[in-house]
């Protein structure tokens, strides 16, 4: 009877794994010993815990590879998800608990892994391998290790960037309302809050309505100095007993430095907030509550007088960290049909553009950085108000171009970081599958935009606002074509 070699003999009582060449090899064997050490890497970066199984501890091996297995499932289990049921993914995406869990899970999966290439490389038995092995081999685990480690910190990561965004931008407790007459109406706010300014006023005011059904976006820009502006039929703001004005008449004929100055919307809603000791708080005591402030509820109820349209939504966006989310998505496509300077104006002086200006924005299609595009979007000494209106919406879709998948994937954690410096919502978290499924739909149409100026129609001094009212129903709701017979 002839005997098997002794590397494939099983001892008695011994599993015959255990005398299987990667776990107990002829060390003397250089050339096998060198491609045992390279299936040995190979397989701790495919399927961490493979290698221990097969030659070293059973019971860690057990352990990386079930953790491994896990993290398959929840990849597949994640990606199914989000191609058959996007709304379940993105309210786990969404809440709090379940980002700070995967974000434990992934740092621990590091760790690990770590673990498990240390091992790997003791099981290689470096002394025995071939000289070019000898180095090779442990340097290539490390390598490869670093990657993997590498792309699961920044995945760790990317989890905390999305919770800290939705922490901060997402932090509403408001009431989830349904669309109002077929479209969801959110007023767009812009503004500095940079240091010295006793309260905001808003360099950008707009309303942003869309179709619940299709998707399609509708934006109507509204001046910041719109004059004799209504409000809303249910507002506080119509109560001279409550506000303590009239505020039909309010800042007619006269300049309070205190409060600001003229009768535009702006400078109206503004008042709410520093013209009074409590601030607005007994005018809309659910305001804060709810994640916004009276300043912006009164711009709320101004915006729904002019437009005669129920608007529940607001999101402000602070263009002090404007450029930072334009860099984030690594600048935006705009082209300038006038030459614009930059800088702060000439304030209370008569200076010439040329002594204030601190550099142009030349005419012509440009791809501009953050601070580029942020200063197109405020420069306005040398056009007009309802100038830089057309520049801030022509922005916006610039912006919203960039927002494309592989993009927002690329720069994940720069933009998502950035977009929690960059704005706020009272728009409840439970909106978010339906709001992102419209924004799919709306990235598909084109933008119409509106704007309320005397080149839209709408007289700067006198506007009509009964005129407002049938442009944006023609706008949102346009009559149906009757087929001629």
């Amino acid at each position: 009877m002839t005997l098997a070699p002794p590397r494939q003999r099983a001892s008695a009582g011994r599993p015959l794994i255990e005398s299987l060449p990667l776990r107990n090899p002829e060390s003397d064997d250089q050339p096998f010993m060198g491609r045992r050490a390279w299936w040995l890497v190979a397989m701790n970066f495919l399927v961490p815990g493979s290698a221990q199984i097969l030659a070293g501890n059973r019971r860690l091996g057990r352990f990386g590879l079930g953790a491994t297995l896990l993290g398959w499932v929840l990849v597949l289990l994640a990606a199914g998800l989000a191609l058959f049921w996007r709304s379940a993914m993105i309210t786990l995406a969404g809440n709090w608990f379940v980002l700070t869990l995967v974000q434990v899970l992934l740092i621990a999966y590091a760790v690990l892994w770590v673990v498990l290439t240390i091992d790997t490389i003791r099981l290689l038995r470096v002394v025995k391998l071939p000289t070019v092995s000898r180095f090779l081999a442990p340097i290539a685990a490390l390598l490869v290790l670093s990657l993997a480690v590498w792309g699961t910190l920044y995945a760790s990561t990317a989890v905390a960037s999305t919770r800290g965004a939705f922490t901060s931008i997402f932090g509403s407790s408001g009431p989830s309302l349904p669309p109002s007459d077929g479209y969801y109406n959110i007023l767009l706010l812009g503004a500095d809050s940079g240091t010295g300014r006793d309260s905001l006023r808003y360099d950008s005011i707009s309303v942003v309505s869309v179709n619940a059904a299709t998707g399609k976006v509708t934006i109507f820009g509204i001046p910041r100095d719109m004059p004799k502006v209504p409000f809303a039929e249910d507002s506080p703001m119509r109560d001279p007993k409550l506000v303590g004005y009239d505020y039909r008449n309010f800042f007619e004929g006269h300049d309070d430095a205190t409060c600001g100055w003229g009768s535009g919307i702006n400078q109206l809603t503004n008042a709410v907030q520093v013209c009074r000791k409590d601030k607005g708080q007994s005018l809309y005591p659910e305001a804060v509550a709810h994640g916004s402030d009276p300043g912006i509820e009164a711009t709320k109820d101004a915006a729904e007088g002019v437009l005669g349209i129920e608007i529940p939504y607001y999101v402000f966006v602070d263009m002090n960290g404007f450029a930072d989310l334009i860099d984030a998505l690594g600048g935006v496509d705009i082209k300038v049909e006038k030459r614009l300077p930059k800088g702060g104006g000439p304030g209370k002086t008569n200076k010439p553009v040329s002594e204030w200006a601190t550099g142009w924005i030349e005419p012509g299609q440009q791809h501009m950085n953050g601070d580029t595009a942020q200063w197109y979007a405020r420069s306005r000494y040398t056009t007009s108000d309802f100038d830089r209106m057309k520049r801030q919406r022509q922005l916006q879709q610039a912006i919203l171009a960039q927002f494309t998948p592989q993009n927002v994937l690329t720069h994940f954690s720069a933009v998502a970081d950035a977009g929690a410096e960059l704005a706020h919502t009272d728009l409840p978290q439970d909106k978010l599958p339906e709001f992102f499924d419209l924004i799919m739909k709306a990235k598909k149409q084109k933008v119409t935009t509106i704007e309320l100026t005397p080149d839209g129609g709408v007289s700067e001094r006198h506007p009509d606002f009964g005129q407002i009212h049938e442009m944006v129903q023609q706008a949102l709701h346009p009559p149906t074509k009757t087929p001629t017979p």
